[in-house]
């Protein structure tokens, strides 16, 4: 296994997006930390053709480091839009996306389920900034149409797969708290819609800890189409993202169980929102490092 950095690293110093000199600010503090391997997000149409219009220098940002980017973040809601013109623009940055990942020679690309269209009469979920704890009160409107949201993320992630596929990427999604997809079953029951092993999971500990899984048997279940992981840790009643072994996550049982489906990518460190960040993060590496060593398991980084 190779352990990462994921981009919750610069959001939680830089807000959400960070600005592209943060950017290259958080890439720089990423490879001082020790980290080899890193994330990259683009979030919705303007950042996104920010970052893409900066990739040559942000590439060469990473080489001068001795950092590769491993994989790569659209955030791209509209892909689930009901409206399709706002879907087509979202499948067309999507395409952008690709063009990202492959030019930095990724291994994979992902997103998210996003945020259902319900109304929201408390905080929305992710709307201006990755946050954890919140209370979620919703009103369904008398025209939603549950059936029609599942067939039209369907037909956008099979789309987006497709394309990843042709363009050799390994396609995943992270399911979060809050989102249509917020739990293992229903990325399964996704996954069986899509039909195409090329489309896999990110297992992130936090999210779906928080969702009171039994998380080495969501590996179970998801076996070798667990692609990536993000690993954070919480007391699993709210979706923090804390330092590993500062929560009750089972994280012997969840690498034992890797362990047996033979998972040996990228372990994304995915610490965001807590004191004294960089020592979190480089408390967690250690943690990480020791808990594989003790299972046997090689790791790099």
């Amino acid at each position: 296994m190779q352990i990462s950095c994921c981009w919750l690293y610069a959001i939680s110093k830089y807000g959400y997006p960070p600005n592209i000199e943060d950017t290259y600010r958080a890439i720089g503090e990423m490879a001082d930390l020790g980290f080899r391997y890193i994330e990259l997000e683009g979030v919705r149409e303007h950042n996104l053709l920010e970052v893409a219009a900066h990739k040559e220098d942000l590439k060469t940002a990473c080489e001068e480091r001795g950092l590769r980017v491993v994989n790569f973040c659209p955030v791209l809601p509209d892909l689930v839009s009901l409206d399709k013109n706002r879907r087509r623009r979202a499948l067309e940055l999507f395409e952008v996306g690709l063009e990202m990942a492959t030019f930095f020679d990724c291994e994979t690309i992902q997103i998210d389920s996003y945020t259902p269209p319900l109304e929201f009469v408390s905080d929305r979920p992710y709307k201006e900034m990755i946050s954890f704890g919140q209370q979620y009160r919703v009103r369904v409107a008398p025209d939603f149409d549950w059936e029609r949201l599942w067939a039209t993320m369907v037909d956008s992630i099979s789309a987006c797969n497709a394309r990843a596929k042709e363009t050799g990427l390994r396609f995943c999604l992270e399911p979060r708290v809050g989102e249509i997809v917020s739990n293992t079953d229903a990325l399964l029951r996704l996954m069986d819609a899509v039909g195409d092993d090329n489309f896999g999971a990110v297992l992130d500990t936090g999210h779906l800890h928080a969702q009171k899984e039994i998380l080495p048997l969501s590996v179970e279940k998801l076996g070798q189409r667990v692609f990536y992981l993000h690993v954070s840790d919480n007391d699993g009643l709210i979706n923090e993202h804390r330092a590993l072994g500062e929560g009750t996550v089972d994280w012997e049982g969840v690498f034992t169980a890797l362990k047996k489906h033979g998972f040996d990518d990228y372990v994304a460190l995915d610490i965001g929102h807590v004191p004294d960040l960089d020592r979190a993060m480089i408390r967690s590496r250690q943690f990480l490092q020791d808990l594989l060593s003790r299972l046997s398991i090689p790791v790099e980084g």
